[in-house]
């Protein structure tokens, strides 16, 4: 990628100087972009957008300070030696970076020169409906109000940026500008057992994620359907809720984040939102699928307004009422109880599933599949007669698993015994405060 760029850079300064050219010797003239800059943008990483060569240029002045800090004031030097004002130029200084910043104003001067009709033809590029907005790939800063607009710098993407520099994009760093973390699982659909209905169910979202693109091309259902998905996972826990959204993802080769809801509620008014608002921005056009796990503290009954604190608890429920229908990819929200939600809620998801505890015969094909490789069950090891005597979850089997395997690797004698089984089972009932 970077070799492009080397390549389109001699041209790029060439246009460059040959538009201060025109403005410092105040001739009326256009410059010829099909002339001067002989850049195919079909060669970079924009292929498939069919980019115009005015907004492959916009996307070069955006991307070059990350490059050649000192790029556009070398240039501008050569025609102010002495230094002095030049606001039709644009750009700005900003923070750390001691070089010009790129504004709309530099766009539009670069390409449009004073003509006005050709000024306001370039403004269009920076329009909510252009799609640099709607997908995120570049934008204008925001500027104080009653600043021209276009006195705001150029802002591209940190994901196209790196895909142009690197050829790829990191997954985002969980943090506190990024409240999700990436799920994966090396399990697959035949580790997970599910009750029949269960799975049925999830095979409708399966049909969706598969075949929803073609549905919406569909010139009757676009313009009626609202984007995305929005399912609930409910049951108590372990019973298959994240391992099903990671398979999920795992077999349409789609990333999932969990929502780490401990980074995302916040006591303060409004800061909620604006963490969520974090993800959904960065999820807009990725493709990803957003799981909300323990969704009951997001997601939870809305409250009779008796304090100005209920009042802002209950825009928060309204603004995740919204961000959450505007989504156009699969929404999860798990919970172990489904009158944990609010009805509002309830009334936009697609699916509600239901994950219930595994039944005798389920539980045994789950101790069955959890019996270790390397390891063998004792002769007087009953699995048939464990899960039927003791009700535990396809999470529970797998730490009572552990538990005893290790035990069977301290003794050397690599065998699975029941009495560390019980014993591993007991260990799980006492988390929960249960009786064997």
């Amino acid at each position: 990628m970077i070799k492009d760029i080397e390549l389109f850079l001699p041209f790029f300064r060439e246009f460059i100087i040959r538009r201060l050219s025109i403005h410092f010797s105040k001739k009326d003239e256009e410059v010829d972009l099909s002339g001067i800059l002989t850049i195919d943008p079909g060669n970079a990483i924009f292929v498939n957008y069919s980019l115009t060569q005015k907004e492959f240029v916009v996307i070069l002045l955006s991307f070059i300070p990350h490059l050649f800090p000192n790029f556009f004031d070398s240039i501008i030097q050569e025609f102010l030696p002495q230094g002095g004002e030049f606001p039709e130029f644009g750009g700005i200084k900003s923070g750390n970076h001691r070089g010009m910043m790129p504004t709309g104003e530099t766009a539009i001067f670069l390409l449009a020169g004073n003509n006005l009709q050709h000024r306001l033809e370039v403004q269009k590029i920076f329009s909510e409906e252009h799609f640099f907005n709607k997908q995120k790939i570049l934008w204008l800063e925001e500027v104080r109000e009653g600043e021209p607009r276009m006195s705001g710098r150029l802002i591209l993407s940190e994901e196209w940026i790196e895909k142009w520099m690197y050829g790829r994009i990191s997954k985002p760093r969980f943090g506190a500008d990024f409240p999700a973390k990436n799920i994966e699982t090396r399990m697959n659909w035949d580790d997970a057992v599910l009750s029949p209905q269960t799975l049925r169910q999830i095979e409708v979202i399966a049909t969706w994620l598969q075949h929803n693109e073609e549905l919406m091309k569909d010139d009757n259902l676009s313009r009626k359907l609202k984007p995305g998905y929005r399912v609930l996972f409910y049951g108590s826990s372990g019973t298959g809720k994240t391992l099903t959204a990671s398979l999920l993802g795992k077999q349409f080769r789609k990333e999932v984040y969990r929502i780490d809801l401990s980074q995302v509620v916040s006591k303060y008014i409004g800061e909620t939102e604006k963490n969520l608002e974090k993800v959904f921005s960065k999820a807009e056009n990725k493709n990803w699928i957003l799981f909300f796990d323990e969704a009951d503290a997001l997601f939870g009954k809305r409250t009779s307004i008796q304090n100005s604190h209920d009042r802002y608890a209950n825009q928060e429920i309204s603004y995740l009422l919204q961000r959450i229908e505007d989504f156009p990819g699969l929404i999860i929200l798990a919970s172990n109880f489904k009158s944990n939600i609010d009805p509002a809620f309830i009334r936009r998801f697609h699916q509600i599933i239901y994950f219930p505890a595994p039944d005798n015969s389920e539980r045994l094909i789950l101790w069955q599949k959890a019996i270790p490789s390397t390891l063998t069950l004792h002769p007087e090891t009953d699995l048939t007669e464990i899960a039927r005597q003791y009700q535990v979850t396809g999470a529970a089997i797998l730490n009572v698993m552990q538990f005893a395997s290790l035990q069977a690797i301290k003794r050397k004698d690599h065998l699975i015994h029941a009495k560390d089984l019980v014993e591993g089972i007991q260990r799980e009932f006492q988390k929960e405060d249960k009786s064997v």
